[in-house]
């Protein structure tokens, strides 16, 4: 069960993330309330990942990855806000997503798809 909780809140804080960044790009006042939300979500990715350590040596690089993609999420966000250049830290996010998402998909808790 905790493999589902995992990818539960990390779906959902992902799509939030992308509801937050539209809520800033188009002025809306509710964004700040949205990415009070989001932040709490990247807490419980960060909570259920760790709940899901058993060989803290193979995992240490998804975890490390992980922490990456929830801090370009947060860059992203904060950069729109203040309306300062994203485009980089868009890069950052997807490579970082894509990588963590190979490497989550491809351990031994993961789906065995790789």
């Amino acid at each position: 069960m905790g493999t589902h909780l995992h990818i539960t809140t990390w779906v959902i804080g992902i799509i939030l993330f992308f509801v937050t960044y539209s809520m800033l790009k188009n002025g809306s006042p509710k964004a700040k309330m949205m990415h009070m939300i989001t932040r709490l979500f990247y807490l419980l990715i960060f909570i259920t990942g760790g709940m899901l350590i058993t060989d803290f040596g193979a995992y240490a690089v998804k975890m490390i990855v992980g922490i990456i993609v929830i801090a370009a999420m947060e860059m992203v966000l904060v950069r729109r806000k203040k309306g300062k250049a994203v485009s980089a830290m868009w890069a950052l996010f997807i490579v970082a997503l894509i990588v963590v998402l190979y490497l989550g998909l491809s351990l031994p808790q993961g789906f065995d798809w790789f």
